[in-house]
């Protein structure tokens, strides 16, 4: 019967994150430096409204593009970070987290043979959901470049069949950003073309000296910008499952077809949460300390790896580095496979983030201080075990 099955999901591959990390499940002796789950529980203010929410039986299907309530503090929350302008009653659905607001776009604007331009290496999120609407991706190695993907390098790669590019900034696995100078230039690049623009933005609110600034700002694109973005990794509430896709009114009207068959509404609990989580903002106690001690992680896990003799580019946001180990002379999954076994610390092969990514190894800091310190300590006698082997 298997060979009855959609190819599409057969030719998919499960994640090399999902790989690792279902070999460190059940051992609670690992340093797990693998996922982007914060290691901070949600905030007080926050998990109260959800739960007052059960209490007073808020717990019905919403509207299927989301609480209006919700939509509001949505839309008021980017004018007020980010200077988007979209109207809360067509220019805005809430979504079962960002990942779905990926699948409903990609899946109301791509075709058979659609050409996606991703930058690599990239989150391994994006290439099954293209995949799956017989869509092509196109991945630009951005290696060279500081990880990033600016206009000269999109411009190499645009085809006739050039439907997205997608701009996944602050960057997983990376921790890369562009300037405001590189998005406008890439916004020069698409203006006149019949392309859409996905900025995947859901670590926007985590980057460290600089400010975010989002194509979705420029005026003369809004007509074939969409935006993703949520608050887990915000406001620590992943598992809440509560995504935003912004976008022209014509195009949510696309994505309500969609997600009504999908998921029909985000969860009500969650959405009422998500209510108070946008009305109070960034500026919140907890939410400044959670990205001051990101900063901290970042700063540390980055002198160290340079202590290491390990090429490395520093993050500028998310809670991810990605550390080359080329001069180790092993493979990023050989590398991830003797350092789990050896020292019992995880991390993910960098080929999981595409081919670009082979010969580096990601390490996500959303874990405590204590826990990077002992997988960072694993690593560096991980690494001087490889250099007294060659000796």
């Amino acid at each position: 019967m298997i060979n009855l099955l959609n190819k599409n999901v057969k030719d998919i591959e499960l994640s090399g994150i999902r790989k690792i990390s279902n070999k460190i499940d059940r051992s609670p002796d690992i340093v797990n430096l693998t996922f982007g789950q914060p290691n901070f529980p949600t905030p007080d203010y926050i998990k109260t409204v959800g739960i007052k929410a059960i209490e007073e039986n808020k717990t019905a299907y919403t509207e299927t593009a989301g609480l209006f309530e919700l939509r509001q503090a949505a839309c008021d929350y980017v004018q007020n970070l980010y200077g988007l302008s979209y109207n809360p009653e067509d220019e805005v659905i809430i979504t079962t987290g960002a990942s779905e607001a990926l699948d409903i776009a990609f899946r109301t604007i791509l075709e058979e043979g659609s050409e996606v331009i991703l930058p690599a290496p990239v989150y391994p999120g994006y290439d099954p959901l293209i995949k799956l609407c017989n869509g092509v991706s196109v991945f630009v190695d951005t290696t060279e470049n500081d990880f990033k993907m600016t206009a000269s390098l999109i411009e190499k790669h645009i085809t006739d069949k050039t439907r997205c590019i997608v701009l996944p900034y602050p960057n997983n696995p990376l921790g890369s950003i562009l300037t405001r100078e590189e998005v406008l230039e890439i916004g020069q690049l698409l203006e006149d073309k019949k392309i859409f623009i996905l900025a995947d933005e859901i670590y926007s609110e985590l980057v460290f000296d600089e400010e975010h600034f989002s194509i979705g700002s420029i005026p003369s694109l809004k007509d074939k910008t969409i935006i993703i973005n949520g608050l887990s990794k915000s406001h620590s509430m992943t598992g809440w499952r509560i995504g935003f896709a912004f976008a022209p009114s014509y195009l949510i009207d696309q994505f309500y077809k969609v997600h009504s068959f999908n998921s029909v509404c985000a969860s009500t609990i969650s959405q009422y949460a998500a209510v108070e989580a946008l009305k109070q903002g960034t500026f919140t106690e907890e939410i400044i300390a959670m990205k001051k001690e990101y900063k901290g992680r970042k700063d540390y896990a980055y002198n160290r790896l340079k202590k290491m003799e390990l090429e490395v580019v520093e993050p500028k946001g998310a809670f991810y580095i990605f550390p080359s180990i080329k001069n180790t002379g092993l493979t990023s999954e050989d590398f991830a496979m003797k350092l789990l076994e050896q020292e019992k610390v995880a991390v993910i092969p960098g080929n999981a983030f595409s081919h670009f990514g082979e010969g580096y190894i990601r390490i996500s800091f959303a874990q405590s201080m204590e826990e990077l310190e002992k997988g960072l300590d694993g690593i560096e006698r991980f690494l001087s075990s490889i250099k007294s082997l060659t000796l």
